[in-house]
């Protein structure tokens, strides 16, 4: 399974580079309770894309108003099925797209801030997504740290798309490069003084995507790693690469991510999609769960 459907080329962002960024200055809106105890006891439901593209997932197709009513509605059905957790809505940007040859085109700041003040005050959070491309993960997921001055944002990167032949073959990262990214988000947590505990999800659907992954360590203080089931397919074909994902018990916390049919020419998507119930029996249990 996997997932080259996107079409990367119906974005308008200009590729640039990952050393651009500036830090927000604003950092006193939206502050909730730190994310450690916001996300004890629930799950997290997040609807994935770029604002930019309706080919990119459900999160391209609506405004955040529509978004946030779908959430809402969805998350009722998830409420009822998982028991005495709870349930945390969130928006999932591909913040950094990969475009031909590697590059990578970056969602502008105003836009980012629009999401991300949008969900602060909601109590809703955001991942941002790097797509990695010819860029070395940690110094993709350094270009995001930044946004971590916001307390409802946490990180991602996807490894499917870390190369310089986007929709030709599948990307990869190591062990080790996950490791290194988490140090250094946990690094630049503590040297700013950011409190609690921030979410870091890479994403896999195949056994490329991330080689020796038996190295990746799960035991920082301040970033907690989601290991994502990613690609589209049948149930079996979904549960197949879940349980896949599931013998690596070194990334203990896993999120599952599902995708829509919007009759997209090439666009693969779930046939059927599993229903909430079903995905909330999975083994181990989700704990992030995004629909494309």
């Amino acid at each position: 399974m996997i997932s080259f459907a996107l079409s990367l080329l119906s974005l308008t962002l200009a590729p640039q580079s990952v050393e651009t960024l500036k830090s927000p200055t604003d950092t006193s809106a939206g502050h909730r309770t730190p994310v450690a105890g916001q996300i004890a006891g629930n799950d997290i439901l997040a609807f994935y894309g770029h604002p930019n593209s309706r080919r990119m997932g459900i999160l391209g197709r609506y405004s955040k108003e529509e978004l946030d009513e779908k959430l809402t509605a969805l998350a009722a059905e998830y409420d009822a099925a998982n028991g005495d957790r709870g349930v945390i809505k969130a928006f999932y940007l591909i913040y950094g797209t990969v475009w031909p040859e590697g590059a990578i085109g970056i969602m502008s700041d105003r836009q980012v801030k629009e999401y991300i003040d949008y969900a602060a005050e909601r109590d809703m959070i955001v991942f941002l997504d790097h797509q990695i491309g010819r860029y070395d993960p940690v110094a993709s997921l350094r270009r995001m740290l930044p946004w971590l001055a916001y307390p409802n944002v946490h990180l991602a990167l996807d490894p499917e798309w870390r190369t310089t032949q986007p929709m030709h073959e599948i990307g990869s990262v190591t062990g080790d490069e996950l490791n290194g990214a988490m140090q250094a988000m946990d690094d630049y947590m503590a040297q700013n003084g950011i409190p609690g505990e921030r979410l870091m999800v890479v994403h896999q659907f195949n056994a490329r995507m991330i080689s020796r992954r038996d190295r990746v360590t799960d035991n920082y203080v301040r970033v907690r790693l989601i290991h994502c089931a990613d690609g589209f397919g049948t149930p079996a074909e979904k549960r197949s690469s879940y349980a896949y994902n599931a013998e690596a018990t070194n990334m203990p916390d896993k999120g599952f991510k599902l995708f829509y049919n919007f009759g997209i020419p090439g666009a693969g998507y779930d046939r059927p999609l599993l229903t909430p119930e079903q995905v909330v029996s999975l083994s181990p249990r989700p704990m992030l769960i995004m629909y494309q």
